[in-house]
């Protein structure tokens, strides 16, 4: 008998190594792959840390990534139907079992990548991920692709006095049409009155002079006004979810395309989208966009969940350059500040500019806050005419998408998504006309009041 069991103990002693490999394998959770013109992120999603190594390949260009502890599952295989036609960087995916522990997939690509590879720890509903990032190598510059929108400017003078009073006049034009175009009050529900026309703005009453001539290299578009619009959340952060599954992120990119649609009918606006698509946008390249274009406006779009249902209303915030207003616009803003722990931020690639950063966010101005505050106010009054409102006064913390320090920001939330009845309003397109009436007319008439200064942007930036 005591043979027997020695006999039986070596045997287990032997088969250990291979049992011990065996469970040591990672399983994957979920394969997903969020592709967009500004980057393409492949994420894959285990039960245990992933280690993995990578390299590029030229003629074709292809990525190569071995990831170690890993085994061929059918999981990983789905990575190859998650790829779509329309992909501007990935055009296929193979996925092979390289060694007994190392798995190999091999990216083949529409273009050249600058690849950032990195990994997520636990937070919120996801366990561990492995993140491919896939950037262009060569950037391309979001300024100079809003002018080439413009149509082409006629003959100028070539004083520059003239010039000065130009870009002024084309402003004023510019507000005129705003007014005249945007500015129509939002459609009320069929019991509420109807608002108070508003007056009209006058436009300027002698001809406009032709804009000086500028540097083939560096267009002239000192008599654009441009808008940040920021669709919160996006990607592998699906922002707050109501009751019936709408997520946060869906609504606020659809209200922001709308909103973009009705304020580029104006020739003289262009519209900064820092999300077009659903991906992830960490917060400071938000803010870094939006300064990228020397935008005139930045306003960040979001539909946000309370701890309790019964939580309704519209809210606006503005940055903060001390404690919040209230216990309630913390809350928001530390919720709203975890949003790249969620969408998951490259941490090694963002410490390489970690001071330059801190700079920007301690540049915040009173001055811009005072003009955000103004901002805030207009679209807070407007937004009334829609809906209820949370708070009747804009509210201030520390925001740290509202941190530009040259560009009056906002942050507007549109309603409480966790609300049964408002996420039922949030999903109503007619609903969703309505936010974007007020949110267009609180702009309107911002500038109305506060005409932005006429400047020579450089595209060369």
């Amino acid at each position: 008998m005591r043979r027997r069991d020695s006999v039986g103990l070596l045997a287990l002693l032997l088969k250990a190594p291979d049992t011990l490999a065996a469970t040591s394998q990672a399983s994957i959770v979920a394969v997903r792959v969020w592709p967009a013109q500004d980057y393409t992120r492949v994420t894959l999603e285990s039960d245990r840390p992933l280690l993995a190594r990578h390299f590029l390949v030229e003629s074709p260009h292809r990525l190569v990534i071995d990831i170690e502890g890993l085994d061929l599952s059918p999981g990983l295989r789905e990575l190859i139907g998650k790829v779509r036609p329309d992909d501007p960087y990935i055009a296929g995916v193979r996925v092979g079992q390289n060694t007994p522990t190392v798995v190999r997939i091999v990216l083949d690509l529409r273009q050249p990548v600058a690849p950032q590879i990195f990994t997520l720890t636990p937070v919120a509903a996801y366990r561990h991920r492995l993140v491919f990032d896939l950037y262009p190598q060569s950037q391309p510059d979001p300024l100079l692709a809003l002018v080439q929108d413009r149509e082409k400017a006629p003959a100028a003078p070539t004083s520059p006095a003239h010039r000065a009073e130009a870009a002024a006049s084309a402003v004023n034009d510019a507000l005129g049409e705003l007014i005249q175009k945007i500015e129509r009050p939002p459609a009320p529900p069929a019991s509420a009155p109807l608002p108070a026309p508003l007056p009209p703005v006058a436009a300027a009453s002698k001809p406009v002079p032709a804009p000086f001539p500028a540097p083939a290299a560096e267009p002239r578009i000192d008599s654009l006004i441009i808008i940040a619009l920021d669709p919160g959340h996006g990607g592998e952060d699906p922002g707050a979810i109501g009751p019936s599954g709408l997520r946060e992120k869906d609504v606020v990119l659809a209200v922001a395309h709308k909103l973009r649609e009705r304020l580029t009918a104006n020739p003289n606006i262009r519209v900064l989208m820092t999300r077009d698509a659903d991906f992830f946008v960490p917060l400071q390249e938000r803010v870094r966009k939006a300064r990228r274009v020397q935008a005139d406006l930045f306003v960040s779009i979001h539909a946000d969940a309370f701890i309790t249902p019964q939580a309704r209303g519209a809210s606006v915030f503005v940055l903060s350059d001390g404690a919040a207003t209230s216990a309630a616009a913390r809350w928001m803003a530390d919720r709203e500040n975890a949003a790249d722990m969620v969408g998951g931020v490259n941490v090694g690639a963002a410490t390489k500019d970690a001071n330059v950063l801190r700079a920007l966010l301690d540049m915040s101005t009173t001055a811009q806050i005072k003009d955000s505050l103004k901002l805030g106010g207009e679209v807070l009054s407007q937004i009334g005419k829609v809906g209820k409102l949370h708070k009747a006064r804009v509210e201030q913390a520390g925001f740290a998408v509202l941190k530009a320090p040259d560009i009056p920001s906002i942050l507007v939330e549109t309603a409480f998504i966790s609300n049964p009845d408002e996420e039922k309003k949030l999903r109503d397109p007619d609903y969703q006309d309505q936010l974007v009436d007020a949110l267009a007319s609180g702009i309107a008439k911002y500038f109305g009041k506060n005409p932005p200064m006429a400047r020579r942007r450089s595209t060369t930036l």
